[in-house]
């Protein structure tokens, strides 16, 4: 079985904060490739934004996925990621049609979880510029995306931070 499990879905549905109380009770996690561009990018003067050039970016965002999936593989145990190689393929097929996410295969666990939109949460910040109603469609790709591929995705019911993270361990048959 493979120990790499995706939490995807809505942007600002609380995925962060998910997988921080994953991280605190001792599993790896991996963050989101996007976050991780947006901040090199702006500390560097750099263009591969998601609002300045979205296509440098969704193809730096493969790239990152790519390489944070090598170095899992060194790891032992369940890995979860926030975001991944999906979720940067869905967007650079989006923005330039190319069949981005036929390349991508079957690389996560079988079981994705996915943060509805949830607009009580929701905030926008320095590099989550795009409003709901952006974050929303792309739920919906992603939400189309996952199960094209053969994953089966399950939507994390909106409830506090270690509940969600209950539900997910329940999901996969982890000890809490």
């Amino acid at each position: 079985m493979n120990p790499f499990v995706v939490i995807s879905g809505c942007s600002g549905g609380g995925k962060s904060t998910l997988l921080a109380e994953l991280g605190r009770r001792g599993h790896r996690t991996v963050d989101e490739p996007g976050r991780r561009i947006v901040e090199e990018e702006m500390a560097t003067g750099g263009h591969a934004l998601p609002w300045e050039d979205p296509v440098a970016f969704a193809r730096r965002a493969i790239a990152m996925a790519l390489s944070d999936l090598d170095a899992a593989a060194a790891w032992d145990g369940w890995v979860f990621f926030d975001r991944g190689l999906v979720d940067a393929a869905a967007f650079l097929q989006h923005l330039t049609g190319e069949d981005a996410l036929a390349e991508v295969g079957r690389r996560y666990h079988e079981r994705v979880f996915l943060t509805p939109p949830w607009p009580e949460i929701y905030r926008g910040d320095a590099a989550r510029r795009h409003d709901l109603d952006v974050a929303i469609e792309e739920f919906e790709r992603l939400a189309k995306a996952y199960p094209a591929l053969g994953y089966e995705t399950v939507r994390i019911p909106k409830t506090g931070v270690a509940e969600r993270a209950d539900f997910i361990l329940a999901k996969l048959g982890i000890d809490a």
